[in-house]
Formats: structure tokens, C-alpha cells, sequence
């Protein structure tokens, strides 16, 4: 009888320790895959914020604030400051269709002005001439 409960304490000792193990594993594969996600992130924002060359200045909600604070907090950015701009970055990525649209609008902006420019030119051209 005593065997038998001993036999009974090792099983259930095992069944324990499997479950315990398991998760231990998941645990290390999550903290693993969090690492190389991290990395992945940091490589592609040092990526995105080396050609940085020109200095805005910004005034942003509370709210905005508390996110750029918080990816510094995570260890993704060394600033708000780079935080802000690869956001920036990825709305402007993000938008690419409106600013097809926008840049095509704009060209024909420009070429109506330059058309302006050219009738004001000629015009005082013809009147002074004249004159």
C-alpha cells in the first residue's frame, strides 16, 4: 500500500512539473520572439531616422505626448523627438495614395500659376511699350 502511494506522489510530482515546463518554454519562446521583434523594430526606425536633416518644432495634444513618451519608456527611441518622426514617417508611408493625388493637384496649381505669371508679364511688357 505504502509503494503504491509513493508510486501515486512521483506521478503526480511528473504531471506537475510537465505543465510547469511547458509554459516555461512558451514563456522563453515569447520573450524570445519580443527580443527579435524589438531588434527588428530598432534596426528599421535607425533606418528610417538616419537621413533625418531638418528640425520642426512641434506642439502636440497631451495624449499624442504620453504615446511618444511611452515608446521611449519601451526602449524603441532615444527621444520624443525620434519617436515623432518615424511616426511621422509611417503616416506619411500610410498615405501614399493621398499624396499621389495631392502631389498631381499641385502640378497643375504650379502650371496654372506659371501660365498666370507669363499673361502678367506680357501684359507689362505690352504696356510699357506702350507707354
Amino acid at each position: 500500500m505504502e509503494d503504491k502511494k509513493e508510486k501515486q506522489k512521483a506521478q503526480s510530482k511528473q504531471t506537475t512539473k510537465k505543465p510547469q515546463s511547458s509554459l516555461n518554454e512558451l514563456g522563453a519562446s515569447v520573450e524570445k520572439f519580443a527580443v527579435k521583434t524589438a531588434e527588428s523594430i530598432r534596426k528599421a526606425v535607425e533606418k528610417a531616422l538616419a537621413s533625418r536633416n531638418t528640425v520642426l518644432t512641434i506642439r502636440v495634444n497631451d495624449e499624442s505626448n504620453k504615446k511618444l513618451n511611452m515608446l521611449v519608456e519601451a526602449g524603441l527611441f532615444r527621444s520624443r523627438s525620434e519617436s515623432a518622426a518615424f511616426l511621422i514617417q509611417e503616416g506619411i508611408k500610410n498615405q501614399a495614395d493621398l499624396f499621389t493625388k495631392i502631389s498631381s493637384k499641385l502640378e497643375k496649381i504650379n502650371k496654372i500659376k506659371k501660365e498666370l505669371q507669363n499673361i502678367v508679364t506680357q501684359e507689362i511688357k505690352t504696356k510699357s511699350k506702350a507707354g
